[in-house]
């Protein structure tokens, strides 16, 4: 390798590409001293031979494993949401121009960073996206077999029960309306729903298992409205939470607090901003809203509070409360060691 590291770099600013990584040297006066380009094979071996160093790199595929890899290098690797690194991109677009971006936005004081996931959070993550997609195919396969049954002057309910129930009750009906060719080729698109319906049960029961195997999320299934799904999510995507300087910093993270668009002295707040990762937040509000339903408010500290908020305002912006109010919870569980929810002592914030 004919590059050396520089001595004098303070920051390093990393294009991540599949293949060629540019990457950009910051002395500590924020000048850049060299500029240098890599292969996946090379650029690790250029950052052994540096001191420890601070290090920046966009987050993108690829960026999780390269922060671990310098981190157990001794280096301060940290990943930046790629939208907070494009205020700092000058002039005409680049790799090396990004680089230089990078560099400089990792040395703010007030930047803003990802944080790094272990093997761990990602296989357990992943686990949630091959769910997800799975229960997506699944909902777009059914709405498929409504519309072709609606053809042919056959509704039917919603929902899976509905579905399950209706379309088996029309195919066994020779009296209506529905052609052979259709009869089997709904046949079919049953069948791929039974294989999709196994495979999303099996990693149901995958994520429950790990749900009660680990420590942190047994004591997140503590908390009203977060079930196996919810807790092992959170975890997945928060880690142990200590990135968050208190509660509320989570639940903004996860786009649960109103955006706010105020100027000349005046406070406007909109609806919740919907910031960070929906999935999770998805299944927080749909854990607020079984909660809302089914808590035992009258010997339940959380459902005195829920049934003071149900008065004052509309049920769906307390449902999205409670998911904020669930979030803060979960926060103090994460970032205290052997924490449970005591429902009778008020939940904490």
């Amino acid at each position: 390798m004919r590059t050396k590291p520089n001595p004098k770099a303070a920051a390093y600013g990393i294009d991540i590409g599949k293949k060629v990584f540019h990457v950009v040297a910051m002395d500590a006066g924020g000048q850049p001293i060299q500029r240098a380009k890599f292969s996946r094979e090379t650029l690790l071996r250029f950052f052994e031979a540096a001191n420890p160093v601070l290090i920046g790199m966009e987050a993108c595929a690829g960026s999780q494993w390269l922060a671990r890899k310098l981190i157990a290098l001794g280096h301060d690797a940290r990943i930046i949401p790629a939208k907070f690194v494009k205020a700092y991109v000058k002039s005409n677009k680049s790799d090396s121009i990004d680089a230089e971006a990078i560099a400089e936005a990792v040395t703010r004081p007030t930047m803003r960073f990802v944080q790094v996931r272990s093997d761990d959070q990602v296989d357990l993550q992943a686990l949630h996206r091959i769910r997800d997609r799975l229960v997506r195919n699944r909902t777009g396969l059914m709405n498929q077999a409504r519309a072709f049954c609606i053809e042919y002057g056959l509704a039917m309910r919603t929902g899976a029960g509905g579905f399950h129930s209706d379309i088996r009750r029309h195919l066994g009906n020779e009296e209506n309306d529905l052609s052979g060719a259709m009869r089997t080729l709904l046949t079919s698109l049953l069948d791929d729903l039974d294989q999709l319906e196994r495979r999303i049960a099996e990693l149901s029961k995958e994520i429950e298992a790990i749900a009660h195997s680990d420590e942190t999320i047994k004591r997140l299934l503590t908390i009203p409205g977060i079930g196996p799904l919810g807790a092992t999510a959170l975890v997945a995507a928060a880690g142990d939470g200590k990135q968050f300087k208190k509660a509320r910093d989570m639940a903004a993270w996860l786009g649960l607090v109103p955006a706010e668009h105020s100027s000349g002295g005046k406070q406007n707040l909109l609806g919740i901003s919907k910031r960070g990762n929906g999935y999770v937040r998805r299944l927080l509000i749909h854990g607020a809203r079984s909660c809302f339903l089914h808590l035992h408010r009258e010997t339940h500290a959380l459902g005195r509070w829920l049934s003071a908020l149900e008065d004052r305002t509309h049920r769906n912006k307390a449902v999205v409360a409670l998911a904020n109010k669930l979030t803060r919870i979960a926060w103090a569980i994460l970032t205290k060691p052997g924490e449970n929810y005591l429902r009778t002592k008020g939940a904490a914030a």
